[in-house]
């Protein structure tokens, strides 16, 4: 298998995402891995090294955060990323994965890559973390600040196949992001998406609120873009409030720091819980390939293991399944 990386995207390229992708290599020596940037910058990471599974595909330019994501796709052809793209649409790549311009990536699946037929809007389906460790498939959390019910309609199907294929789940839980679990609570986007997901062929479990995601009340969470990506930022920033105020604690005297040794394997197991860095990265589902969507302080572990899943969902094959799911529709 093959999978495109764009090594110029991210707060830490090219360095840690060329680290990540060496190490990745190393790991699965049967994925043939291109790297897609600038190839001076590419080969002084590689420090003279290149194993024979890692091949450069040099690209002239960079889109950077700041830039339009529409405009910077159209106007920046030669750039890392819309060649990564452009490898996986004529079939030189089953993946590709970027810790760069979030919305240049939505723009880069949609235009360079191509949609599904019969998804309207594709979603940022990222895994958060529950307290049992089995995680919550969510989406969409940011690819879409608007939605249609159609669209939430499509982001259920599509998650329970992530789940089924990706995670071997039976009949996983379907819920919908709302401030009630009472069936009429909510918009009226979220009114009519549960009559539409209520109707569908899936194990729809109802409404769901925020605070039961880490308690897992479903195993896919159901939300348009833009409320998704509140939830997801005010996790992000609780789980970091938190892991400072406790670490604060334990080291304000010296009783708390010897309590703090006491307990330092369960701290490091809550803080590899909490890290963005163990789930590799999010998937946009709803494009005819696989494009991955890294952190953008993605360091190499990140990007070793968003290989991984991007290894998984192609031994799955999940876009096929994903599909032949609209198809039937």
């Amino acid at each position: 298998m093959r999978i495109a990386i764009d090594a110029m995207g991210g707060d830490h390229a090219p360095g840690l995402i060329v680290k990540g992708a060496l190490e990745a290599a190393a790991e699965w020596p049967d994925t043939q891995l291109l790297l897609v940037g600038d190839t001076a910058l590419i080969e002084k990471e590689l420090g003279g090294v290149k194993p024979p599974n890692v091949t450069i595909i040099h690209a002239d330019e960079v889109i950077g955060p700041d830039d339009e994501p529409v405009k910077a796709v159209r106007r920046k052809k030669t750039s890392s990323m819309v060649i990564a793209g452009q490898l996986v649409r004529e079939g030189k790549a089953e993946a590709m994965l970027s810790a760069g311009n979030t919305g240049a990536l939505m723009t880069t699946g949609l235009l360079v890559v191509g949609r599904i037929a019969g998804i309207e809007r594709p979603a940022l389906a990222p895994m958060l973390p529950t307290m049992d460790d089995v995680g919550v498939l969510a989406l969409d959390l940011g690819a879409n600040m608007d939605a249609k019910p159609e669209h939430l309609l499509q982001y259920g199907i599509m998650g329970s196949i992530f789940r089924t294929k990706i995670h071997g789940m039976d009949n996983p839980r379907v819920g919908l992001l709302n401030v009630g679990t009472e069936a009429m609570k909510g918009n009226e986007l979220t009114k009519a998406a549960y009559e539409l997901l209520e109707a569908a062929p899936i194990n729809f479990v109802g409404n769901v609120e925020a605070n039961g995601v880490l308690t897992r009340k479903c195993d896919v969470l159901v939300c348009d873009g833009f409320s998704g990506n509140i939830m997801l930022k005010a996790m992000e920033g609780t789980a970091g409030f938190l892991m400072k105020e406790i670490r604060n604690a334990f080291t304000s005297t010296w009783l708390t720091k010897i309590a703090a040794l006491i307990v330092r394997p369960k701290m490091l197991q809550l803080k590899a819980k909490m890290d963005y860095k163990e789930y590799g990265a999010g998937l946009l589902l709803g494009v005819n390939g696989l494009v991955l969507k890294c952190h953008g302080s993605s360091d190499n572990k990140a990007v070793r293991n968003a290989v991984g899943k991007a290894r998984t969902a192609i031994e799955t094959q999940l876009i096929q399944s994903i599909t032949a799911e609209m198809g039937r529709k």
